[in-house]
């Protein structure tokens, strides 16, 4: 259902926080016009941890009708309390979503049941596909494969973004979900390489800035041409790195800002780039877009 380069796709904003929507429309066309599969709206990236219900509604709801079927429209539903989920999954289901995207609640590390308990209530109250997302990295819980192969006989439950960096970890999760789940990558780092493994697709925060070049990547590792993906991928390798310099999105809306593409805005307690990294995200930049670095070009 969900597959080749979706988006985790940021939150535009003024430099006082307030969501910039021309700038949002204008990320939205140029995702349709790279070829991006879907859009997530309201995941890490797009600062779910501080727009409200009431943003992240109205996000949607602008999202939809420019979308007009030519991309998914996933949202964000997860929260640490499973009673709050169960609200925001009912609402964004009556959206007119195309799937929701439900992160393992953070901080209260839940066991293995009781992340089985959660996802399933969920789903019962969801409308709409579901995708698990698991990024321990950050939430303190690991959704480990068997939890995952449990819940993928949930007929809501569709897929999972997997966001540890493992190659036996996708296999795993491919051999023991069947044909009808779906695993897709949650690192940009190791993506390709995980779609070779198995995996068919990816949420991506590379995306935001290269969405082309992560959909022509995609689309080679999930027909298997390892000739393709070692070409496409090579130039994206410092620029996947490069945008972990600081917790995401701060590298990422720094480098849609460098790019013309949205202001600086972005939400404490997050703040914008280090002015120490920027040279390195901007080398980056230049590398992914076959361009030489600008202190290189000077000289030339």
């Amino acid at each position: 259902m969900f597959s080749g380069s979706l988006v985790a796709i940021v939150t535009p904003m003024h430099a006082d926080g307030g969501i910039d929507w021309p700038g949002w429309e204008r990320l939205l066309t140029l995702h349709l016009e790279a070829g991006t599969s879907g859009i997530l709206v309201g995941g890490t990236t797009g600062e779910s941890a501080t727009i409200s219900d009431a943003e992240l509604m109205a996000l949607v709801e602008r999202a939809r009708p420019r979308l007009n079927g030519r991309a998914a429209l996933l949202a964000g539903a997860g929260t640490s309390s499973t009673a709050t989920t169960l609200e925001r999954a009912r609402r964004l289901s009556a959206a007119g979503i195309d799937g929701l995207v439900v992160v393992t609640p953070a901080y209260n590390k839940p066991t293995q049941e009781g992340l089985y308990r959660h996802f399933e209530a969920v789903a019962a109250a969801a409308t709409v596909p579901v995708v698990l997302y698991n990024v321990p990295s950050r939430t303190a819980v690991d959704l480990l494969p068997a939890t995952v192969a449990r819940l993928s006989k949930l007929s809501r439950v569709v897929a999972v973004k997997e966001a540890v960096a493992s190659m036996e970890r996708v296999r795993e999760l491919v051999a023991t979900t069947g044909a009808q789940f779906t695993v897709l990558s949650g690192d940009d780092a190791t993506a390709a390489q995980a779609m070779l493994n198995g995996a068919r697709g990816v949420i991506s925060v590379t995306a935001n800035v290269v969405p082309k070049a992560m959909a022509e990547l995609s689309a080679a590792a999930i027909r298997g041409d390892h000739a393709a993906v070692e070409h496409l991928d090579a130039p994206l390798r410092a620029l996947h790195e490069a945008l972990f310099l600081e917790p995401n999105p701060i590298p990422v809306k720094w480098a849609l800002s460098e790019q013309g593409l949205i202001g600086s805005g972005i939400r404490l307690p997050l703040t914008e780039l280090s002015e120490p990294l920027r040279p390195r995200l901007r080398a980056a930049l230049d590398a992914a877009r076959g361009r030489p670095p600008l202190a290189q070009a000077k000289s030339a």
